[in-house]
This record gives structure tokens, C-alpha cells and sequence, in this order.
């Protein structure tokens, strides 16, 4: 049984209690950390089976019995959690991204080697059994050669203007599953991105300096073409999409709904619409990530996506950005460390 400690109680912290109390085996938690800890927190972690509650996140990486910390903590915090939870000799799995700055990514990375730890990023959408099986058959050879990459990414309802304005922008905030998402069904890096981006959401957005609106085609390693088409908002709920086309053939996954019940009438055929939310979208994949990495620390096995899975996905971001402001490919080269 590995015993685990959560840094932060918010949203995705509160998703990931909720998956390792009722879903992954092989752990337990202690102690759950948030510098905003307040007794209705608290009282729903004691709810959760978890009595042990503070605001101060080192007392996490003091404690003996602790083998494992989630980070879930705002973004700003994960890097230094993250180095200061390797010095303690926990093991990571912290929430994307590590970090906007490729400079304390470089800081996880420089703490890791020769370190015993296992390190996890959360990229969950890896997990959804949608997107498996579509990595699954692409890497099994069932579509031959992939050249054309598709992914949809539609969130129901903008942010605020206010979210937008620090966090990193779309193209870090968002498609930075996205980015990764073509890295796994390609089965390598990218090479070149190229963005066509506007604001047509929301003008606020626009105003905070970010766009609301993209997309975005990115030249991979092996030779395929992949297209990101991303809105923040799409009226009929969360859109989550793929498709591999390759020389054999294609693979492509539709959205999710709450059943697969067609209707049909004299006034027409109709089908239910997408689930509208993430945390209903993608529960299973949060727990299911979890428990890999769960599964690496008690068979001493690389983790599913370590720290440079981390790196490449902001790389991207990165020069996605730069697309945008310069009008022109470019090249992840460009984006040094």
C-alpha cells in the first residue's frame, strides 16, 4: 500500500481524493494540504475517509509515512513543490503543466537525475478509453504509415476574462493537452507549428491578451500533418475528438454521451448531445492515471509520461504563441532551454 499525501484541495485536487478513495487500488491517503484550508474542506475530507488536514504543504513532505504527494496546487507552484517533493524523496505526480517557465522545468529536471523517484505528469486525456484505443490501433500498425492527424478540442463555456489573463494563455492553458495528444497518437515529437488564431468568443479574452479561437497544423517528426482545431466555447457542450488517417487506413473516436440512444420521429432523427464538462468526460481516465502511477512505485517501473512529457508540450505552447505574434511557422528547434 503506497500512502500518498495532496497538495492542493481545489477542483482537480478534490477529483483526485475522490479516485484514490473509491477507484485506485495500492494507496491511501493521509493528509491532504491547501494553504486555504477551512473547515468545510475539511470536513468533506473527513467525509472522504481522510482525517488528516493542513495548510502547510511541508508538513507533507516531512512526514516518514508519506511515500507519494499529488500536486494540484495552482500552476505557479508546481515546479518548486515539485523540486523540493524530490529532495524529500517522495515520489511526483504532479498536475500539467510543470511549469510556463522552461527554465524550472529544467530546475524538476536537474532534480531528478540521480534521484530513485518516480515522476508523473497529468496529461489524463492519454487515459480515456477513446484515445487508447485510437493510440492502440495506430501503434499496432492497423492504419499503416499515419499522415493526417485530426484533433477536436471544444471547451462548453469560456473562461473569464480575468482566468484568461493569467494563465498562460490558450495555447498553454488548453491546447497544451492538445499538443500532447498529437505526441501520443503520432508516436513522436513535433517539428513545426503554425497558428491561425482569432478572437470570436468573447472580446474580454481578447483584451486580457489571449485568443479564444484556433487552428493550428504542426509538422510531426515521422512526416504526418497534424490539425488542433480548438474554440472555448462550443454551445452543445464539450467536444472531444480524434482521428489517425494513415496509408492502410483510419481511426477516429466521436464524443461521449450519456447513452447511444437515437430518436426517431416524423419531425426528425435526433441523438443526445456531448457530456458537458471535463470532470464528467474524463473521471475515469483522473482515476485511471493514478493508478499507473501508483503501479510504477510498487513495481519499480518507469511512469507512464515522466518529466520530458512534461517539457514538450509547453515547448509547443511556447512556440505556438510566437506563431501568433510573428505570423509564421515555427520551429520547436527555436524554443531553446
Amino acid at each position: 500500500m503506497v500512502t500518498v499525501g495532496i497538495i492542493g484541495a481545489g477542483r482537480i485536487g478534490k477529483v483526485h481524493t475522490t479516485s484514490i478513495c473509491n477507484i485506485v487500488k495500492n494507496a491511501t491517503i493521509k493528509t491532504i494540504a491547501d494553504p486555504f484550508m477551512n473547515e468545510e474542506t475539511a470536513n468533506w475530507a473527513k467525509s472522504m475517509g481522510v482525517t488528516n488536514t493542513t495548510r502547510d504543504y511541508k508538513e507533507i513532505l516531512a512526514d516518514p509515512e508519506i511515500d507519494a504527494v499529488l500536486i494540484c496546487s495552482s500552476t505557479n507552484t508546481h515546479s518548486p513543490i515539485s523540486v523540493e517533493a524530490i529532495k524529500a524523496g517522495k515520489h511526483v505526480f504532479c498536475e500539467k503543466p510543470i511549469d510556463h517557465d522552461i527554465d524550472k522545468i529544467k530546475e524538476v529536471i536537474d532534480a531528478l537525475k540521480d534521484s530513485k523517484v518516480k515522476y508523473q505528469v497529468g496529461f489524463n486525456r492519454r487515459f480515456d478509453h477513446n484515445f487508447e484505443a485510437v493510440r492502440n490501433a495506430v501503434a499496432a500498425g492497423k492504419i499503416g504509415d499515419p499522415h493526417i492527424i485530426k484533433v477536436t478540442s471544444r471547451d462548453p463555456e469560456p473562461p473569464s476574462a480575468e482566468y484568461a489573463a493569467v494563465s498562460g494563455g490558450m495555447f498553454l492553458d488548453m491546447t497544451i493537452h492538445d499538443f500532447d495528444m498529437v505526441r501520443y497518437l503520432a508516436g513522436c515529437d513535433a517539428e513545426e507549428i503554425y497558428v491561425q488564431s482569432a478572437v470570436l468568443v468573447d472580446p474580454a479574452i481578447g483584451e486580457a491578451g489571449d485568443v479564444d479561437t484556433a487552428v493550428i497544423t504542426i509538422k510531426m517528426e515521422n512526416g504526418a500533418i497534424a490539425v488542433i482545431d480548438n474554440s472555448r466555447k462550443a454551445a452543445y457542450g464539450y467536444d472531444q475528438r480524434a482521428e489517425v488517417f494513415g496509408s492502410k487506413g483510419m481511426v477516429a473516436t466521436s464524443n461521449d454521451t450519456e447513452s447511444s440512444a437515437v430518436l426517431s420521429t416524423a419531425d426528425g432523427v435526433t441523438g443526445e448531445k456531448p457530456l458537458y464538462f471535463f470532470l464528467e468526460r474524463y473521471m475515469q481516465s483522473f482515476a485511471k492515471e493514478v493508478n499507473c502511477f501508483i503501479e510504477a512505485i510498487v513495481n519499480d517501473t518507469d511512469t507512464p509520461l515522466g518529466v520530458l512529457d512534461g517539457l514538450k508540450p509547453v515547448l509547443m505552447g511556447i512556440a505556438a504563441k510566437k506563431s501568433v505574434k510573428e505570423h509564421r511557422p515555427v520551429k520547436i528547434s527555436e524554443i531553446t532551454m
